[in-house]
C-alpha cells in the first residue's frame, strides 16, 4: 500500500502514542491550573476558544514529530498547515474540547492522526481524565489501552446513544430537523464537546454513531483511522477541501449507518 517501509509506519505509530500520552499528561497539569491560563476567542463564535495550553501542547507535538520525520506534512488546529504534498501528513488537535477544558469538564483529549496518501492510517486519542488512550489504525488494530475494540453490533437506534453536534454556522440549519427525526425514530443523543472522543466512542462501541453538521479534520482524522480498524462506517469526510475547511461528518456502526444517513439527507454529502 505504501512506498515507505513498514517499519517507518511502525515508528510513526509508536511516536504518536508516546507523544499523545506525554501531551495529555502535560495537558492535565495545565487543566488543574486552568484559572491561570490566558484565553482568547476565535472569530465570532462565542465557544470557539484557544488557550495558552492549546498552543503549548501543539508546539510540543509538532516539534517532536518534525524532528523525527522532517519529510512529513503537518496540519494543526493552532499552527496551520505545511507540506501537504507529502505522502505522510500529521493532523493534530492538541486539546479537542477546549471549552470543556476551560470550564472544568472532563470531556477533552489530545488527538494525533496520520494521513498516508490521503487515507487516515494511524490514530491516537488520549484522554487523561479517564486514563484512556484509544490507539491503532490500518494494520495496527484498534485498542483502548490494552483492550481491543469494535463498533457496536446494534441494528436499531433504540439500542444505544448517538453522538451529535453543531458548531460552525455552515450546516446548522440541518441540525434541528435531524434531531426531530432521530427522536421520532426512538433514538436518543448526547453531545460531550469533543469530536475526537465521540468518534473514539463509536469505534469502541460506546456510541452507535456520531453526526456533526460540520467538523474540522483535526477533530476526526485520528478517530477515522481507529474506525477503519474497528469495523465502522463513515461518509467521505475528506472530499473536496475537507482537510483544511471541514465537511459534514457521520460515523456509525454498520447496523444503523444507513438509517442515520437517511435522516440527515443530501446535506451529508454537500461540500
Amino acid at each position: 500500500m505504501h512506498d515507505a517501509p513498514e517499519q517507518d509506519l511502525d515508528s510513526r505509530y509508536q511516536l504518536a502514542c508516546q507523544l499523545a500520552r506525554e501531551a495529555a499528561q502535560r495537558g492535565l497539569t495545565l487543566y488543574r491550573q486552568r484559572d491561570q491560563l490566558a484565553v482568547e476567542h476565535k472569530g465570532g463564535f462565542n465557544q470557539d476558544m484557544v488557550s495558552a495550553a492549546d498552543r503549548e501542547l501543539e508546539d510540543l507535538i509538532r516539534a517532536q514529530l518534525m524532528a523525527a520525520f522532517p519529510e512529513d506534512g503537518f496540519v494543526g488546529e493552532e499552527t496551520g498547515a505545511e507540506r501537504l504534498d507529502a505522502r505522510c501528513v500529521w493532523v493534530v488537535d492538541p486539546i479537542d474540547g477546549t471549552a470543556c477544558f476551560l470550564h472544568g469538564l472532563h470531556n477533552w483529549c489530545v488527538s494525533i492522526g496520520l494521513l498516508v496518501d490521503g487515507v487516515p492510517t494511524i490514530g491516537v486519542v488520549a484522554d487523561p481524565n479517564h486514563d484512556e488512550v484509544f490507539h491503532g489504525g490500518r494494520g495496527f488494530g484498534a485498542w483502548v489501552n490494552a483492550q481491543p475494540m469494535r463498533v457496536s453490533e446494534a441494528t436499531d437506534l433504540h439500542a444505544g446513544l448517538l453522538g451529535v453536534g453543531t458548531f460552525y454556522a455552515d450546516g446548522k440549519q440541518h441540525f434541528m430537523p435531524f434531531l426531530g427525526k432521530l427522536l421520532d425514530a426512538g433514538g436518543m443523543f448526547l453531545r460531550n464537546g469533543s469530536g475526537a472522543l465521540m468518534t473514539a466512542y463509536v469505534a469502541s462501541g460506546r456510541l452507535l454513531g456520531y453526526y456533526e453538521t460540520r467538523l474540522k479534520s483535526w477533530d476526526c482524522v485520528a478517530g477515522l483511522a481507529l474506525l477503519a480498524e474497528s469495523g465502522g462506517r463513515s461518509n467521505n469526510f475528506l472530499r473536496g477541501e475537507g482537510l483544511l475547511k471541514g465537511n459534514p461528518y457521520l460515523v456509525a456502526c454498520p447496523g444503523v449507518y444507513d438509517q442515520v444517513a437517511g435522516m440527515i439527507g443530501p446535506s451529508l454529502d454537500a461540500d
